[in-house]
């Protein structure tokens, strides 16, 4: 065999391709016996020419795997010898690489079968050699080790991180130095945490930085690369391995950061790691004040104009404004001020590079950085609608791109500058540059979205406007109009009903498209029919609706995935406006939404596989190796399929929770697909199932129990459902998706009843309390051993789960007790010091737990008060509202344990009835606590002095929750003819007048008020009748009516 596969080898590299065919046929035939392994090992060693020797190697590399196991004795003996001999010996550097690759594979089956015990010793001998090939290869060993027995070197560490460090500083070698650099990274991921293994990696960083700085100096960016890719793994590995070396990391990646001379691709992956640091580790950052060295490089760079050959994706200016808003998202409190400060600057600089920035930079922090920039609201808009008018295209563009991102994230602040911004966005339709027009349509659409009544006036100048460009503006100015018109229409409701026809007409042209330049066009019509349609109504649209369902149902014969994912977008909404009657469309619409439910994701995996793509031998790795386990490099996901599949899954939701019972044929394979994408890798399918999850057990549980197993399938999909949100509540790692399992949960515990979750109540309540704690995956923070007392919790996250306590509470009553004991001191550790939302979460989760366990809660004044009394005098107007509900809830169930308390209470309350209180809802909530007290405790309370105040605040104004506890406490009082409200029946016949004729104001509230005047005029009919004939004939008329009531 050893002659025939040498002139094999020799002519499968010859330049003639069908030569090289047929020697790659006979190798892959000759490959299968295992007595290839020692003629390949025979012309590894002793063919003259290096391709030859190489090309041996990287075919023992492919077939050893599988050949192994069967090779006798003395056969594996000369392997690994002529192996060692060719890593030492060879003068060829891609043999002895390729020699190194077969040690490797072997490695993995040999070492810990104790085959090999003397290769590592050979290494650290090898690795410490005079020549420096020996050296090299020893490195390039150890990295090449790390992938297939990297566990096996944790032992070894100590012994070897001596000579890496002595490898990384060898100044006779480079080739030393780099292989160190590479074998340093190969490492990094078999790292625990012990301090011993953290402080040795740790001093390899300095040597590493003068590695690439070396490196950058000598135009061999490549190997400085292979730093920016350990530090990539340092970040992101689980053992604390920054420490303080992360001031010296981040001063170097500035450095590159800021370098034009470089190549775009290393500053990019330079700013990278800045970006990962301002995303995983913003603590230290904040710790080592790092955070405005990094803005002072970052917000110039925004100023930066990218090569016109130059991928725009990796450009400066973009990469960093990214780095700017992942550090605002993190760290908004230390963003803004240097930012702020450099947009100030920057906006008046004669370079309109420097205006763009200085607009570019406001817009990019306005998520993360959106509740202390509303603070900066008004001066940063005068910037931003000043850079509209702008004489530079690019500066307008920017100042549009701001104006957006405030619409979207600034909410509702926003909206009260409407006067000043919708004048200055239809300005901007109007400018010569389509970039600037796109961007102020998008403007104009996050602006309006939530607007409500507002846009009124606006109306008919912004749908005149918009009709008009969409008629004469080319195809992608298109696109963005019709997602304005779809945000008007969101905002006007029933106003738009005027537009409707028009612009539904024009839609249709639209949604009959079938070139694929147009199809994001029609697809964004498709979206804004359904917008439209839910803005004016059933009763106005559902004539006309049916051939635009059925220009729907034809686009998924077109192949393109965003068309159809708005197409699920409007068959969610027609359904939501059809309620029952979609139940027609279910067996066209249903089968599409399984479809893209079940597509491919489009994974795609990059195998790091060096020899068959380096060395041009890929011809000979077409063997089917099946044990052979390259390493993965790379898995990346086509967005637009996840983005189908997302509103396909939100589908299944909406056509469950529309049509309940008619929806029950789907019903199982509904939920085969959603509990496999509560599972799903991308969060943003996850929180589509969790939502979708809840409604199939709406449409289950309507479905009428005619047969015996239809109650088993409500318990079964119910158990189903609540174990999916209970592993969610702990295990899954995306906060948005573990809050909407929390607000699931309590709605299900409220609809279904404690008969039904109590076989689940004790692990919700362990699940809760996990949340509470913050033991959960998702409130797992990368801290890198070092706490620095930071608060890091999402306010939204928090406010789901303190959702569920009440929930428990509404359905367990007085035995919710039990649960509440072992949930009371993790909740009001929220109460300090952390944010103050958290003490309006914390004071709002009491009181509605008061309310709904009742007088368990006497338990818990002393613990309670405290902080409520507190809080009726905070600066919030939120937090004062809840304290007053609250005070008034424990004054009710509380007993004796809080009747001590009433003193202070009133002090309290009082302030809250002055002058000085201008939040309405905190008037009410003052008024509702004050009932609740005298209902309980009358005596208690000095009612010649509470009275006027209370009843001088009356009507109630915006909180009409409390009126049945206000307007009961005086109906009771005058049904009893208590002394001391008689004498301010006049004030009281007044106030239930406006009552009375309310459109807030429930009937029960109204018929309690007629009771209770019918009671005055049968005791002091005489007294009675001036007191009437004072008030307004429409105002005694109703409340006649409601007095003769019987």
């Amino acid at each position: 065999m050893a002659q025939s596969l040498e002139l094999l080898l020799i002519q499968f590299l010859m330049p003639d391709n069908d030569a090289r065919r047929q020697a790659e046929e006979q190798i892959r035939r000759l490959a299968r016996d295992p007595q290839v392994v020692p003629a390949l090992v025979h012309h590894l060693r002793t063919a003259k020419t290096p391709n030859v020797r190489q090309l041996a190697a990287v075919l023992l590399r492919k077939k050893i795997t599988s050949h192994w196991p069967k090779l006798p004795l003395d056969s594996k003996a000369s392997l690994k010898q002529a192996l060692i001999d060719s890593i030492t010996l060879d003068h060829s550097h891609p043999v002895r690489r390729a020699s190194a690759n077969v040690v490797s594979i072997i490695a993995k089956y040999a070492i810990p079968a104790g085959e090999w015990p003397e290769l590592l010793p050979f290494l650290f001998q090898c690795s410490q050699s005079p020549q420096e090939d020996h050296r090299e290869v020893a490195l390039i060993l150890f990295s090449s080790l790390t992938e297939t027995i990297g566990a096996t070197f944790q032992s070894h560490l100590n012994n070897l991180q001596p000579i890496l460090l002595k490898c990384l500083q060898d100044e006779s070698s480079s080739r030393v130095r780099i292989a160190a650099l590479k074998a340093v990274g190969s490492f990094i991921e078999y790292v625990n945490d012990g301090g011993d293994i953290v402080k040795m990696f740790r001093d390899f960083v300095p040597s590493i930085l003068n590695i690439s700085r070396q490196c950058l100096a000598n135009g061999e960016e490549d190997v400085a690369s292979i730093a920016f890719e350990i530090f990539d793994e340092l970040i992101e590995s689980p053992a604390p391995l920054l420490g303080d070396s992360v001031r010296s990391i981040v001063q170097f990646s500035l450095e590159v950061s800021a370098n034009q001379d470089l190549e775009i691709n290393i500053r990019q992956q330079a700013i990278q790691i800045i970006s990962w640091l301002a995303k995983f580790k913003a603590s230290f950052l904040k710790k080592h004040k790092l955070v405005v060295p990094i803005l002072q490089v970052m917000c110039p760079l925004l100023t930066e104009t990218a090569n016109e050959d130059e991928d725009s994706d990796l450009a400066a200016d973009r990469s960093a404004a990214e780095v700017i808003d992942t550090m605002a998202i993190n760290l908004p409190r230390h963003v803004l001020a240097p930012v702020l400060e450099f947009a100030s600057v920057s906006f008046n600089h004669i370079n309109p590079k420097y205006r763009e920035a200085a607009v570019t930079s406001l817009g990019v922090i306005s998520e993360g950085c959106c509740e202390h920039l509303k603070d900066k609201l008004e001066d940063c808009l005068k910037i931003v609608l000043e850079a509209l008018k702008d004489q530079e295209q690019m500066v307008r563009g920017a100042a549009s791109f701001a104006l957006g991102q405030f619409a979207e994230h600034l909410q509702p602040e926003i909206l009260s500058h409407y006067a000043n911004v919708l004048p200055c966005i239809l300005n901007a339709l109007e400018d010569p540059s389509d970039e600037v027009k796109e961007k102020s349509y998008y403007a104009l659409a996050a602006f309006c979205e939530d607007m409500g009544e507002d846009i009124l006036p606006y109306l008919d100048p912004l749908i005149c406007k918009l009709v008009m460009s969409l008629q004469s503006s080319p195809r992608n100015l298109q696109e963005t109009c019709m997602s304005a018109i779809g945000s008007v229409a969101a905002a006007a409701e029933k106003a738009f009903t005027p537009y409707a026809e028009k612009v539904l007409e024009m839609m249709k042209g639209f949604m009959v498209l079938t070139s694929d330049e147009d199809l994001c066009a029609r697809a964004r019509a498709t979206e804004v029919v359904g917008i439209v349609a839910m803005a004016v109504g059933r009763a106005r649209v559902e004539a006309i609706l049916p051939p635009f369902i059925e220009a729907a149902i034809s686009g998924f014969g077109l192949d393109y995935s965003e068309l159809r994912e708005y197409t699920h977008g409007f068959f969610s909404n027609v359904a939501e406006i059809l309620g029952d009657s979609f139940t027609q469309y279910l067996p066209h619409v249903v089968p599409l939404v399984f479809s893209s439910c079940n597509l491919d994701d489009g994974s795609a995996v990059d195998i790091d596989d060096a020899d068959s793509v380096d060395n041009g031998f890929g011809g000979v790795s077409s063997d089917d190796d099946a044990n052979d386990e390259p390493r993965v490099r790379n898995i990346s996901v086509r967005t637009g399929v996840l983005d189908e599949k997302a509103a396909a899954t939100q589908a299944i939701g909406f056509f469950a929770l529309h049509t309940k019972s008619a929806y029950a044929p789907y019903l199982e394979e509904s939920l085969k697909i959603l509990i496999r994408h509560s599972g799903y890798f991308h969060e943003d399918l996850r929180l589509q199932a969790v939502i979708s999850l809840k409604h199939i057990l709406t449409a289950v549980r309507a479905i009428p129990p005619t047969h015996a197993d239809v109650q088993e399938k409500q318990k079964d999909v119910l158990d189903t459902v609540l174990n999916i949100y209970i592993k969610t509540m702990t295990e899954d790692d995306d906060k948005e998706v573990v809050a909407q399992a929390c607000m699931s949960v309590a709605d299900i515990v409220k609809n279904c009843g404690f008969a039904a979750i109590e076989p689940y109540i004790l692990r919700l309540a362990e699940a809760t309390l996990i949340l509470l704690r913050q033991e959960s995956s998702c409130q797992q923070v990368e801290s890198d051993g070092e706490d620095d007392g930071d608060i890091d919790h999402d306010e939204v996250l928090m406010d789901a789960v303190s959702d569920l306590l009440p929930a428990f509470a509404k359905v367990m009553g007085s035995y919710f007790d039990l649960i509440f004991a072992k949930l009371f001191d993790p909740l009001m550790k929220f109460k300090s010091p952390h944010p103050p939302q958290d003490k309006t979460m914390v004071v709002a989760t009491l009181a509605e737990v008061a309310q709904e366990m009742g007088s368990p809660i006497s338990a818990y004044v002393d613990k309670i008060m405290p902080l409520v009394l507190k809080e009726l005098a905070s600066s919030d107007a939120t937090n004062r509202r809840n304290a007053a509900f609250c005070v008034g809830e424990i004054c009710k169930n509380g007993g004796a344990a809080a009747l001590k308390y009433y003193g202070d209470i009133l002090r309290s309350l009082h302030n809250l009835f002055s002058n000085s209180e201008s939040d309405d809802a905190v008037r009410d909530n003052a008024a509702g606590a004050i009932a609740r007290m005298i209902m309980v405790q009358p005596q208690s309370i000095p009612l010649n002095q509470v009275l006027p105040v209370f009843i001088k605040a009356l009507p109630l104004k915006e909180d009409h929750e409390e009126s049945m506890s206000v307007y009961s406490c005086i109906c009771s009082l005058l049904l009893s003819s208590h002394p001391q409200i008689l004498p301010l029946v006049p004030d009281v016949i007044h106030v239930f007048a406006q009552v009375v004729v309310s459109p807030d104001e429930s009937d029960e509230v109204k018929t309690n008020i007629g009771k209770a005047v019918s009671h005055l005029i049968s005791v002091y009919g005489q007294q009675m009748q001036p007191i009437l004939s004072a008030l307004p004939p429409a105002h005694a008329n109703a409340l006649a009516a409601f007095a003769s009531r019987r």
